[in-house]
């Protein structure tokens, strides 16, 4: 079997207790009150879930101030990324490079062919207007991640808006992938919503994953204006996507608006103390917005298996298109867990200086 190209495989190490570096998740953990609801969801079990989600997508659209029609809810992003494959079948589709693997797996696993808009790392990885320079008409799709994975880099809001338009006026729809903006600092996020009505073509992708620290429970959804796209996603899978227990835990963390800011704030501080200590040991950091960073290193091509030998795991970025040998990404997570992360870095640098 191929290995996985994501992180959090945290299985395959056994009884081993491997602290996680490479899924980016809220640091706070899971609220108790979405754990209790989760478990609530196992005892009602017992009957199929519901297929429409209904009061869990009252509850989003409540927490959201969007109407519940314009929701959709699925297993978590990655699914919901094979639905719509599979809903628009688009011919031609652009994403970013280096960006989540998910999406060019996902459109290729539907024959379609996917064009990579490189970023470069001179520029910061940035998204720029000379993504307008090179969007033309007969492009089916276009996939945008704000904040980008791996980079944390975030799109600046008047390019967003324009990009939006443009797509709407040449028929392409545009997929925004917000999986971790609710955990980017506040002053780069950037609110969409307002357009869903204006753009019919826009998508919204949002992941209870990330903001909850709950991806186990696997839940995310979308966001559209177009209720004709959203049949069309609804009847492309099966209609039980989302379990009782996952629906339940969805419910209880819209009661919990303020979690992903309480992880926000917590992450901040040790986001600047990893990115200006890894720069003292030589690493190049790229700045990020959100809970993770992304780093190069020429010293160790094998980073990842000398930590996993200290029991801890890290992101191998080695396989994103547009990187290569030497990148990796890390999670921002607790005080203690940053400085076990950095006391080991610490004494790899040392061990190479001996």
């Amino acid at each position: 079997m191929k290995e996985i190209t994501h992180g959090g495989d945290i299985y395959a190490w056994g009884e081993r207790e491997i602290l996680d570096f490479s899924a980016s998740l809220n640091p706070m953990g899971m609220p108790n009150e979405v754990a209790h609801a989760a478990m609530e969801g196992v005892s009602a079990s017992d009957h199929y879930p519901d297929p429409q989600c209904r009061a869990l997508r009252q509850a989003i659209a409540e927490a959201e101030g969007v109407p519940a029609e314009q929701i959709f809810c699925g297993n978590g992003a990655a699914e919901l990324l094979d639905r719509l494959a599979l809903a628009l079948r688009p011919r031609r589709a652009m994403v970013l490079a280096p960006t989540f693997w998910e999406y060019e797996r996902a459109l290729r696993a539907n024959g379609c062919k996917v064009i990579s808009h490189y970023l470069k790392p001179e520029r910061e990885f940035d998204v720029t207007e000379d993504l307008l320079r090179v969007l033309r008409p007969g492009l089916d799709l276009l996939i945008l991640c704000n904040p980008n994975n791996p980079t944390g880099r975030t799109i600046p809001a008047p390019l967003l808006a324009e990009l939006c338009r443009r797509c709407q006026t040449q028929n392409t729809v545009l997929v925004v992938d917000e999986s971790f903006l609710s955990l980017t600092d506040a002053e780069y996020q950037t609110d969409l919503r307002p357009l869903l009505t204006e753009c019919l073509r826009l998508v919204l992708l949002r992941s209870l994953t990330k903001s909850y620290a709950m991806p186990g429970l696997r839940l995310g959804y979308l966001l559209c204006g177009d209720p004709k796209l959203l049949e069309r996603v609804a009847q492309a899978g099966q209609p039980w996507g989302v379990s009782v227990p996952a629906q339940y835990a969805g419910i209880a963390a819209m009661h919990r608006t303020d979690w992903p800011r309480l992880g926000r704030e917590m992450a901040e501080p040790q986001r600047r103390r990893l990115t200006e200590e890894l720069r003292n040991m030589g690493f190049r950091v790229w700045d990020s917005r959100a809970n993770y960073l992304l780093f190069y290193t020429s010293r160790w091509t094998d980073l990842r298996e000398r930590l996993l030998e200290r029991d801890i795991l890290i992101r191998d970025c080695s396989g994103f298109p547009g990187l290569g040998p030497g990148y990796y990404r890390i999670a921002v997570r607790t005080e203690a867990e940053n400085t076990r992360l950095l006391r080991a870095l610490h004494e790899l640098c040392e061990e190479g200086r001996g």
